[in-house]
């Protein structure tokens, strides 16, 4: 959605101030979210910066992508004039949204507990490793939960657990955050009260295993990794083609099977009693595998992909992140926005895997550089020019 049209229709979330206190995935996550859906979300950073803004390798990306949205305003919140500014912000606020480690918010007076007296409309979301329990001292990671819960096992073979290939936890985990401080918005409509909220990383990893958990509960038989598993469907599996390029195939049902061998002229498979349901391709994969592979190897990717697609088949390209910015799909629809970086290069970055009245909500602000919003935000919260210069030359602030 272009930025004029954005101007023309309010978004849900419009007339929501969050104020949050956040670094990493998880906690930036839940205000992209909210910001997204037209929260005005403030980012509180320190004086240095979120250090997140400084992440090589595979954290680069971190910054740009959950922080757009948002204003910065930098403050030192160990000094009592930082945490007097970062107060009297709050006291504008609907929501505080925090993912430091446990006892750090309450130490700073900014818990839940310290600001529920002040304000007891306020919504306050933390974002932690666990919930309340026996783990909760524990120092979690993404990484940590997954194997710790399950998922590392299941994504890895036999013996070789492996991590899923993105920061899975940290992103549901500040999407339940989000889903969690827009029930409270909801609640405090009825009741006039905020409440505290809290999402945690292994709590999410519980839920993205519990269908693996659930099919011990039905069957009495553990899940296997997902490379060693039984598959609940024949065709289904990537395959390696002409030229050495692979592409993932699928056949599901017994109407896909019919439609797969007319497609192909496998009229010999499409009549073997061996291979008359879904089932019985399951059991017959060990000899049926490799005789699909070696008759589709002389097909291209791309020829396989347009007989697939003409059937409504399912498959899909073995796709690399970097590919995805050429997607004809996502370009045609929006699903990829403009933005500036803090540094002030282009590029473009993907919206919420969603509409609102046929339009996904866009970027509005460009992740902001550091404090860029300082003074314009200070003002708002009725600090004269003079109080700013002197925050700021004491650098108990610092920004635009």
């Amino acid at each position: 959605m272009s930025e004029q049209k954005q101007a023309q229709k309010q978004l849900p979330l419009a007339g929501i101030r969050v104020v949050e206190f956040t670094h990493m995935v998880m906690g930036p996550t839940c205000g992209m979210v909210l910001a997204d859906l037209g929260a005005e979300v403030i980012k509180v950073e320190p004086i240095a910066g979120d250090n997140t803004r400084k992440l090589l390798g595979s954290g680069a990306g971190f910054f740009a992508l959950f922080n757009r949205n948002k204003k910065s305003i930098a403050l030192d919140l160990q000094t009592p004039q930082g945490k007097e500014a970062a107060l009297r912000l709050i006291a504008t606020a609907d929501v505080v949204s925090e993912n430091f480690k446990p006892g750090t918010m309450k130490k700073l007076g900014l818990d839940y507990a310290s600001l529920s007296r002040l304000n007891e409309r306020l919504i306050y979301v933390s974002h932690k490793g666990f919930l309340p329990g026996p783990y909760d001292h524990r120092t979690a990671l993404d990484e940590v939960v997954q194997m710790m819960g399950g998922l590392a096992y299941m994504t890895g073979r036999a013996g070789d657990p492996l991590r899923a290939g993105t920061s899975v936890n940290d992103i549901m985990g500040g999407m339940f955050g989000a889903i969690g401080v827009m029930a409270a918005l909801a609640s405090r409509a009825k009741t006039g009260k905020g409440q505290e909220v809290q999402a945690a990383l292994f709590e999410n990893n519980v839920l993205l295993v519990a269908q693996h958990m659930m099919q011990f509960a039905v069957t009495g038989q553990a899940a296997d990794p997902m490379p060693s598993r039984i598959s609940a469907w024949a065709v289904y599996d990537v395959f390696t083609v002409k030229d050495g390029e692979q592409i993932f195939l699928a056949a599901v049902s017994d109407t896909q099977w019919a439609l797969f061998c007319d497609a192909f002229g496998f009229e010999d498979l499409k009549a073997d009693p061996r291979l008359a349901s879904n089932n019985d391709r399951v059991r017959a994969r060990e000899w049926m595998m490799p005789v699909l592979r070696s008759r589709l190897a002389a097909y291209s990717a791309a020829n396989l992909s347009a007989v697939f697609e003409k059937n409504a088949l399912p498959f899909a390209p073995i796709t690399r992140p970097q590919d995805l910015f050429d997607d004809p799909h996502l370009n045609a629809t929006g699903g990829l926005a403009p933005l500036t970086l803090p540094d002030g290069r282009a590029t473009r970055v993907p919206l919420l895997p969603l509409t609102l009245d046929g339009e996904r909500p866009g970027v509005r602000l460009n992740p902001p550089r550091l404090g860029e919003h300082s003074t314009a935000l200070l003002q708002e919260v009725g600090y004269s020019a003079a109080e700013i210069e002197s925050l700021k030359s004491s650098q108990i602030t610092q920004g635009d």
